[in-house]
């Protein structure tokens, strides 16, 4: 049985004061919008939209929506807000689907086992954790399962070894890498890194040749000025003339 929403018209519509009162009673703000219809504001049960991002199929979850005084509609979540410090729900976006209509949906990919190459020294990386496909609201896929231990050291996993489906397509190229499995090895230091390193060794060098502060220059003239100092005077030793 498909999860049945209740909702309530929000008073205020869509004023920010309205909004804050709907959170204040602990429901969340919402907006039902849908080709053919007004968009409509409403109130959530939390416990209701908790239980359907939880679920298999998460936010592609196909629900029936039902608003006080119109019959109940199908409906899937395709935008939320949370608040930043506590990760509280503030506001969804509920879109009315028509079951006879093409969706373009991002489905999760799962990947399973432990690679060969992971086995030889080397990780796993998984560059594509969600692909786009189109298909029927109804046969849109909880996630894709994929089995990795087969793939050795710098083997890749593109979209062509996904599952594939006539009730589904990929929108992503065939070639796309989801996955891959890399050596580990030391990354290679920055031109800013080297040029940090050099000049540091440039400031050692210097700091061992000559006295922080002391001038080449003034070093050279105090070294003259002590010769000076110790040659003997030349007049002093001359001999006085006899009379």
């Amino acid at each position: 049985m498909p999860e049945v929403v209740v909702t309530k018209p929000r008073e205020g519509k869509f004023n920010k004061n309205a909004a804050r009162r709907v959170r204040a009673a602990g429901k969340i703000p919402a907006v039902l919008y849908g080709p053919g219809h007004d968009p409509v504001a409403i109130e959530v049960e939390p416990k209701q939209i908790s239980r359907i991002l939880f679920s298999e199929t998460g936010h592609n979850t196909i629900f029936d929506v039902e608003v006080a005084g119109q019959s109940a509609a199908k409906a899937m979540i395709v935008d939320l807000q949370r608040e930043p410090i506590n990760d509280k729900l503030i506001h969804i976006d509920l879109k009315r689907i028509a079951m006879d209509k093409v969706l373009h949906v991002k489905v999760r990919v799962k990947l399973h086992g432990i690679p060969e190459g992971v086995k030889s020294g080397g990780i796993l990386d998984q560059v594509m954790r969600e692909v786009d496909i189109e298909c029927l609201p109804a046969d849109i896929p909880g996630h894709f399962d994929v089995d990795v231990s087969h793939l050795e050291l710098h083997q890749v996993l593109r979209v062509s070894g996904l599952p594939h489906s006539e009730k589904f397509k990929y929108l992503n190229s065939e070639e796309a890498t989801v996955a891959h499995v890399a050596t580990i090895r030391e990354e290679a230091p920055t031109a800013a890194e080297v040029e940090a390193a050099e000049a540091a060794a440039a400031a050692a060098a210097t700091a061992e040749g000559a006295t922080p502060g002391e001038p080449e220059v003034a070093k050279k003239g105090g070294k003259a000025a002590e010769d000076a100092a110790k040659k003997p005077d030349a007049a002093a030793k001359k001999p006085e003339a006899k009379k």
